[in-house]
């Protein structure tokens, strides 16, 4: 990229969510990384560690307006009768001056607690969820 105009930069007000091709009109926030794993390679006359990548490890976080019950609905029968409950979720990352689109799925995304209720009077409720995953594909990007 020669030269960036301030526009194209995305801005995250026009990100959407789908899990299990529910879209998520109350998300605010997403998240999806991929951590690498590696192992440090010793080698004789070096000084500097070095390292071999061994594997990768996905995390990913959102939080959403609590608008439902869409995750007490999702899990709580799967968690009382010992069912894993895994999802796929799609990512999409927009923006009218941008250069493109971003778009992912991520599969066999687990997530690591339910909220059962969770509120503060005069304050306006909200869900956090940490998950991981074990797969994804890039669906669209943002290239020149």
């Amino acid at each position: 990229m020669d030269s960036m105009k301030a526009q194209q930069v995305m801005s995250g007000t026009e990100g959407e969510l789908w899990i299990d091709g529910v879209k998520m009109a109350q998300v605010e926030q997403f998240k999806a990384e991929v951590n690498l794993n590696k192992q440090e390679v010793k080698q004789v006359k070096k000084r500097s560690k070095q390292y071999k990548v061994t594997g990768w490890e996905g995390k990913g976080s959102l939080k959403m307006n609590h608008v439902s019950s869409f995750f007490i609905d999702k899990m709580s029968d799967n968690i009382k009768e010992g069912h894993q409950t895994v999802c796929t979720i799609i990512g999409k990352l927009s923006d009218p001056d941008a250069i493109g689109d971003e778009r992912v799925v991520i599969y066999d995304a687990t997530f690591d607690k339910l909220t059962l209720m969770d509120w503060e009077a005069q304050k306006l409720t909200e869900d956090s969820y940490d998950f991981t995953f074990t797969d994804f594909d890039i669906l669209d990007s943002a290239s020149e």
